[in-house]
């Protein structure tokens, strides 16, 4: 059993299965406590990721701030949130602001990353580089979005990572190969999260906001 605070991929797996809901709404509630998950995972590789975690973190407390606030009754599902912040003016589409949308954009860029590198994690070998795994979900995913500088940083602590086993076996659901096939069972529902959030930030218009 995970020390209490640990990252437990199965806590993780529960809060996103419960994300989802039969009408294809995905529920802010179970996706933010999902990456409260996350975090914990990051923060428990150290330092290396601290540039991805500290921003995530960031954006959580911002959700959990709206999903408990006033609106509250706005903020329960990513669909009734993307609604009422479009009908209000909430979204800025010219400068940076603090709207839900613009947070769970982040959030989602970030997911994407992760989606990435665990699912190369799954399925890499016994002799698969973890830095080149993590390099190449990073390259596919967040890099577009960071300034030389932390990209050329970002790769250069990649080198320092653990190996694929030790990172498996972070994971606290037993052996390695026990958290392969707990990852067979939680991808799929972070890649549904990932999947709805895209094809509803895409058909608004949500996908580049400053």
């Amino acid at each position: 059993m995970a020390a209490p605070g640990a990252f437990s991929l199965r806590e993780a797996l529960s809060a996103f299965r419960g994300c989802v809901t039969e009408r294809r709404e995905l529920l802010l509630e179970p996706y933010v406590r999902g990456w409260r998950g996350l975090i914990r995972f990051l923060h428990g590789l150290g330092t290396v990721f601290s540039f991805i975690s500290r921003e995530a973190e960031a954006k959580v407390r911002l959700m959990e701030g709206y999903c408990r606030g006033p609106r509250r009754e706005r903020y329960v599902s990513l669909q009734t949130m993307v609604e009422y912040e479009l009908a209000t003016g909430l979204v800025d589409r010219r400068k940076s602001s603090d709207s839900g949308c613009r947070t769970v954009l982040r959030l989602h860029r970030a997911l994407l990353w992760l989606q990435l590198f665990l699912e190369g994690l799954r399925t890499g070998g016994e002799d698969s580089r973890t830095a080149a795994i993590c390099t190449d979900s990073y390259n596919a995913s967040l890099a577009a979005f960071h300034p030389w500088i932390v990209r050329k940083a970002a790769t250069m602590a990649f080198r320092a990572l653990p190996s694929r086993g030790a990172f498996l076996e972070s994971m606290n659901v037993g052996s390695a190969e026990d958290a392969v096939a707990v990852l067979g069972e939680a991808l799929p529902y972070i890649r549904d999260a990932y999947g709805i959030t895209q094809e509803l930030f895409a058909r608004h218009r949500l996908l580049d906001l400053p």
